[in-house]
């Protein structure tokens, strides 16, 4: 026996159906603005959502590029637990991050706050300066810092054997080749980080650091005390954008040691894994199932740098 239909059911429906008309005759009506946003949507569902949506579909898939797929299941999740050339590369990732992170966000901290300072003159000419390292060719920059830590003809060595000591295997130490590939992060990303710093600083009311100097308070307890504090957001901020980056390394160590990743495979990271997986392996299933890893510890590891550092300033 059927059940009538309720009265405020169909009420409900009703108004669910005149809701869907009057939007479509809204977006009939402004159908030129639509049309005129529209590249942006197009190109974000070409090369944004499709890749991303196409991705988790590969990632069950056995597929070389060229034949045809085989489903595999879950096959490519379980191999990569126990592949240790992917979890040499996580290695190798978070101590790149972490030996480039700390030098490079105190360092641009300590530039902004130079730049900040009223006794500083030509801050434009210092503000481009500094940041016109981050729009230099990442290539170009490699092969200059490949040029310094040379093992033969490296500048860096000749300049050791001129003081009198001996030169240098900067590419075939395990350790080392991170330490170059740390200082090209370094050099990149520390006058982009300055210029967020160096906004962040201006937008702090000068009334704190001209009552900090009626109190007897210096530069150092007004760094320590006001700076600091005040800048929490945007040093978070630059944690989390500067994980985000290390964690997607590719150009530097793929440029400076090659697909291989140098030594035992020393500079090895997840972007340059994947793509040797993918473009040199052609085991594209098992690259996609490596680029979901890759997302899933960014997201983690940006929650968990948040979690700290939003523990820390609330203390």
């Amino acid at each position: 026996m059927e059940h009538p239909i309720k009265p405020q059911e169909t009420l409900n429906n009703q108004v669910v159906l005149n809701t869907k008309r009057s939007l479509w005759k809204e977006i009939y009506k402004n159908r030129a603005l639509y049309l005129f946003i529209s590249p942006f949507y197009i190109l974000f569902i070409v090369f944004g959502l499709f890749p991303i949506i196409f991705s988790l579909y590969l990632s069950f898939q056995k597929w070389d590029g060229i034949g045809q797929m085989e489903f595999v299941g879950l096959k490519q999740f379980k191999y990569l637990i126990s592949d240790s050339m992917f979890w040499q590369a996580v290695g190798n990732t978070f101590i790149i991050w972490f030996i480039s992170t700390i030098p490079m966000l105190c360092g641009a901290l300590v530039i902004a706050f130079l730049l900040n300072a009223p006794f500083v003159r030509a801050k434009g000419f210092y503000r481009s300066a500094y940041f016109i390292t981050n729009v230099t060719s990442i290539v170009a920059v490699t092969i200059i810092f490949k040029s310094i830590f040379g093992n033969q003809y490296g500048l860096l060595n000749y300049i050791l054997t001129i003081i009198g000591l001996e030169p240098v295997k900067w590419l075939d130490s395990t350790f080392l080749v991170k330490v170059v590939i740390a200082s090209m992060v370094v050099w990149r990303w520390t006058g982009y980080n300055a210029i967020i710093y160096l906004a962040g600083l201006q937008a702090i009311p000068t009334d704190l650091y001209e009552a900090a100097k009626i109190d007897g308070a210096n530069t150092r307890q007004q760094f320590f005390y006001i700076t600091i504090p005040l800048l929490r957001p945007v040093i978070l901020f630059t944690i989390l954008m500067t994980t985000i980056g290390s964690m997607q390394l590719f150009t530097e160590p793929q440029v400076l040691l090659g697909n291989t990743g140098g030594v035992g495979g020393a500079g090895m990271t997840i972007t340059l894994y994947m793509y040797k997986q993918g473009f040199v392996d052609n085991q594209f299933g098992y690259a996609a199932v490596v680029s979901w890893a890759l997302f899933v510890i960014i997201a983690l590891f940006s929650l968990l740098n948040w979690k700290i550092f939003d523990k820390a300033g609330a203390r």
